[in-house]
């Protein structure tokens, strides 16, 4: 394979460097290289744009925004750069859900004939 000699590179590149040379590859995308280094290089800043509930639960937690979108996130933690990822990671550690308004599921208990 062409690419792997290549992406091996990426493990000793810092994390802007190794998210482009990661994304270079067709169908790795911001959110598969940011996954990516969180757990390989341990990239600390890796955010991981284009998660469905991320924004959502960053939006909630440090603005009390019910729906944030990937740039209002990006703008929550702006101050944390560097640390990005490491805060992603505490917000959700800590529990924190942004409100769920799908509707809900009536269990049926099946044990009952």
């Amino acid at each position: 394979m062409r690419l792997a000699p290549r992406l091996e590179e990426a493990c000793a590149m810092a994390g802007p460097e190794a998210a482009a040379r990661l994304t270079m590859v067709p169908g790795i995308g911001p959110w598969t290289a940011a996954e990516t280094l969180q757990r390989s290089n341990g990239d600390p800043d890796a955010v991981s744009v284009g998660d469905l509930h991320l924004p959502n639960t960053v939006g909630w937690a440090l603005a009390g925004r019910v729906r944030s979108s990937d740039e209002e996130m990006l703008e929550l933690l702006a101050p944390y750069a560097g640390h990005r990822h490491r805060v992603c990671r505490l917000i959700r550690l800590l529990g924190v859900r942004a409100p769920r308004f799908g509707p809900r599921l009536a269990p049926n208990d099946h044990r009952r004939r």
